[in-house]
């Protein structure tokens, strides 16, 4: 039997705010346990909550980013449950009326543009965190109450890899709205996953269940494709597939059980009553449309039209805000769009993978790459020694004329410089300057790269290649 796959995700985004949510608390991740809490996080008795306002600030920036709707009334509710990191017993978020909804964000896999669509984006705070061990759990309240917004997915994603590419757009999305860094190994970015199968064509859906606690976009989409085929093994063999959460089991690539599936009533919502109303206005709403900046798509597509990128390049320098300003940056001081892109794209990249460095801590800056550049594209040094001062660069903090300056690497164009380097070549290999003359051509290649070798990269190719040319006849 042939089955439809229906997902839909869950994302918590934890905010860039200074304090938290509902109190004046410091949001600083790795602090030591339990320095940054107060009787409002604590939930001490008479403990009031006064409502962070650049949580609604984020809020509706990423709705407008999302392309939601705004409400302009919404309000807080209980979501009641009891954990030992939890000490209100009871999460502060939003329930019927969220502050954010009917949006969408738009995905492509395989060449194919899909439309996904966002229910609904709601405010709350977060819980402690729990450590566990064999002598007992531990708990550390530093990240209670921390401004979180839970964004919520249509059921819209037919497979495991539509999940990771909505995941991937959002993410570039919360990114540029600067609204959270969406660090997953510090828990700025959670996600849970609900999934059902159906036979195709099928409008009915099955029974979900949801996968939570995953640390990686490539987690996501393996307990996706694992929890598909587990469905489908139980329903094809007679069997009923049962509400429930379940964990990764990263170790062993398997979905385990964790409880039964909770539904909103297990909740017991009802309205918050220590907080009033949120009311955003249309000046509101303005005020934060302005703020926002340019987002990945519509970047991307700026680069397409005003650089003659493809959308592969194009698409690698938005990946991340700051390498498409890194990008942008080096423009201004050297404005040759194609090579600054072969450069960011090759080198740099890859400079940030070898030193395990982020853009934004890049050990050559955007100032010092157009300096090389300008050294390159003026042909005072060949790509090859380029690619030596780079690597130079970013280990010693020299620029780039310093470098080739001391180590003596400006490139050799001088023609009788160069052969006399050819001539000693050519000498050394007489065999294979016989089959040049008899025919065999792609020997040029042979002679090219010797020169470059005894040169040290340091000959001129162009003024090389003429001369062996010249001599060989």
């Amino acid at each position: 039997m042939d089955w439809d796959i229906v997902i839909g995700l869950e994302v918590h985004v934890q905010l860039n705010t200074e304090t938290k949510a509902f109190c004046s608390c410091k949001v600083n991740y790795g602090d030591s346990p339990n320095t940054h809490v107060c009787p409002v996080c604590l939930a001490y008795p008479g403990a009031l909550p006064v409502l962070n306002i650049e949580l609604v600030n984020s809020a509706v920036k990423l709705g407008l980013a999302t392309n939601c709707s705004i409400r302009p009334h919404s309000t807080f509710a209980r979501k009641n449950y009891f954990y030992p990191d939890l000490p209100k017993g009871y999460q502060i978020s939003q329930f019927d009326d969220p502050i954010c909804y009917e949006g969408y964000v738009d995905i492509e896999v395989d060449g194919k543009e899909k439309r996904i669509g966002v229910t609904r984006i709601h405010m709350e705070e977060d819980a402690g965190k729990s450590m566990h061990s064999e002598s007992g759990t531990l708990v550390d309240l530093n990240r209670c109450g921390t401004p979180l917004l839970e964004i919520v997915s249509e059921p819209d994603m037919s497979s495991p890899q539509e999940a990771y590419a909505y995941l991937t757009t959002l993410k570039q999305i919360v990114r540029y709205t600067e609204v959270s860094n969406c660090n997953m190994e510090e828990g700025s970015m959670r996600c849970d996953a609900n999934i059902s199968i159906k036979p195709k064509g099928q409008i009915e859906l099955g029974t979900r269940t949801e996968l939570k606690n995953m640390n990686s976009f490539r987690n996501v989409e393996r307990a996706l494709i694992y929890e598909a085929k587990r469905q489908q093994e139980v329903l094809e063999a007679g069997g009923s597939i049962r509400q429930q959460t379940l964990l990764w089991d990263e170790q062993n690539g398997k979905t385990k059980s964790m409880r039964s599936k909770e539904n909103s009533h297990d909740y017991r919502y009802f309205p918050e009553p220590d907080l009033s109303p949120v009311f955003v206005d249309e000046a509101w709403i303005e005020t934060m449309r302005q703020t926002l900046p340019e987002l990945p798509a519509e970047r991307t597509q700026r680069f397409i039209d005003s650089f003659s990128f493809n959308v592969k390049d194009a698409s690698i320098l938005t990946s991340e805000k700051e390498i498409a300003d890194y990008f942008e940056a080096t423009l201004n001081y050297f404005n040759n769009p194609k090579l600054v892109l072969n450069w960011v794209r090759n080198e740099v990249l890859r400079i940030l993978v070898d030193t395990g460095k982020n853009i934004s801590e890049s050990p050559v800056s955007p100032e010092a790459l157009a300096e090389l550049l300008v050294i390159l594209d003026k042909k005072e040094i060949t790509a090859q020694t380029a690619k030596a001062v780079i690597d130079n660069m970013a280990s010693s903090g020299k620029s780039a004329a310093a470098i080739i300056e001391e180590k003596g690497l400006k490139q050799i164009s001088d023609s009788s410089a160069l052969e006399t380097m050819i001539d000693k070549i050519i000498s050394n290999n007489d065999v294979l300057v016989k089959r040049y003359k008899d025919g065999d051509t792609k020997l040029l290649g042979f002679f090219i790269g010797q020169v470059m070798k005894v040169s040290k990269g340091q000959a001129d190719q162009a003024v090389a290649r003429d001369i062996i040319i010249k001599k060989l006849g």
